[in-house]
């Protein structure tokens, strides 16, 4: 493995701990307003991010069978977690009946129909230069706000508007991610995460759904023409947030760099947990300020268990349709008690 490796698993790493982290204080973020602050700064960044990562490695959208490639990887884990949601839901809820709506997605899955679809836009933009294609990417981005009916549905809202930074990664290459990590601009970026924080403090009223880019103008402040204007400074703000943290990013091996491969298990599997955490009584334990400190270890510890060998094992057949985690672990399980049996025979 190469330094390039480590350190895009570690982005990617830090970056499903932030998504299961923001998940697990949205209840408690009209507690308190540190928390709100956080959450609104994680926001800012952390989708953006993952988005324009997933931009960097979609580089063989031109080879034969790659269409068919994210067809399987993506779309048919949709249906079949889409399902189970339903299900999960059906009792979670106790609803009346069971709701499978394949064009509305649940909550997060929203993630798998829009990088689907961003690949296949590469197909009609990624022929044109950079900054032409990114330019109207933008510009589809702050026109598609005032559309009343592109909302969820299809995740259509989340495609257009997130779509800059996966074409931004697209177009990004080893170049322009090594000139991140300058000390000049880490100590920037460190300095941007404060005033950020401070910006996001300060003035308290700023309406975070415009970070989650899932609603027209309509839904969040009225479809004037400032609106637009409103989306371009966050998209500014998602921009400079997002390439602030990929400098801070470390480039050596951890014990969780390995793990950072298995972001889509933690994606897909975290909100069965979140969900039914928020249903409990045991959430009302966290809405004392002084217990947010376990709510960061609940979320690290949740990101590690879901992205272990163990978890893989088991979902890796609904996901990949590969029995190969579960195979090798079957056969040291069978290594193992080969051992402890000769052991004990021998005594």
């Amino acid at each position: 493995m190469t330094q390039r490796t480590f350190y895009f698993d570690n982005a990617k790493f830090i970056l499903i701990f932030f998504v299961v982290f923001g998940h697990m204080i949205r209840s408690f973020i009209e507690d308190d307003e540190m928390i709100f602050t956080i959450y609104k700064v994680i926001y800012s960044f952390h989708m953006p991010a993952f988005i324009l990562v997933s931009g960097f490695f979609a580089k063989g959208v031109y080879q034969k069978g790659y269409i068919l490639k994210i067809t399987k990887k993506l779309i048919v884990p949709y249906l079949i977690f889409q399902l189970i949601y339903s299900i999960f839901y059906y009792f979670l809820n106790e609803q009346s009946e069971i709701k499978w709506d394949l064009l509305n997605p649940h909550w997060s899955l929203w993630f798998l129909i829009s990088l689907f679809c961003w690949n296949l836009m590469l197909l009609l933009v990624s022929k044109y230069h950079a900054f032409t294609s990114i330019t109207i990417s933008l510009v589809i981005g702050l026109l598609i706000g005032y559309v009343d009916w592109v909302t969820n549905y299809l995740s259509l809202s989340r495609t257009f508007v997130f779509f800059p930074f996966f074409l931004l990664g697209y177009y990004l290459n080893k170049e322009h991610i090594c000139s991140l990590f300058k000390t000049r601009w880490r100590l920037s970026a460190l300095a941007i995460f404060v005033m950020v924080f401070a910006g996001f403090y300060c003035f308290p009223n700023n309406n975070y759904e415009w970070l989650l880019g899932s609603k027209p103008y309509g839904d969040i402040s009225g479809a004037s023409v400032t609106a637009m204007f409103t989306r371009l400074g966050f998209y500014f703000l998602s921009f400079l947030m997002v390439f602030s943290f990929m400098s801070l990013v470390p480039r050596k091996q951890y014990f969780f760099t390995q793990l950072g491969k298995n972001t889509l298990y933690v994606y897909l599997l975290h909100g069965f947990f979140i969900k039914t955490f928020r249903k409990s009584e045991i959430q009302n334990y966290f809405h004392d300020p002084e217990q947010f400190l376990l709510l960061v270890v609940m979320s690290l510890l949740l990101t590690l268990v879901l992205s272990n060998r163990i978890a893989i094992s088991v979902i890796q057949p609904l996901i990949e349709f590969r029995w190969s985690q579960m195979k090798r672990l079957k056969v040291r399980g069978m290594v193992i008690l080969k051992f402890y049996f000769n052991k004990y025979q021998s005594h």
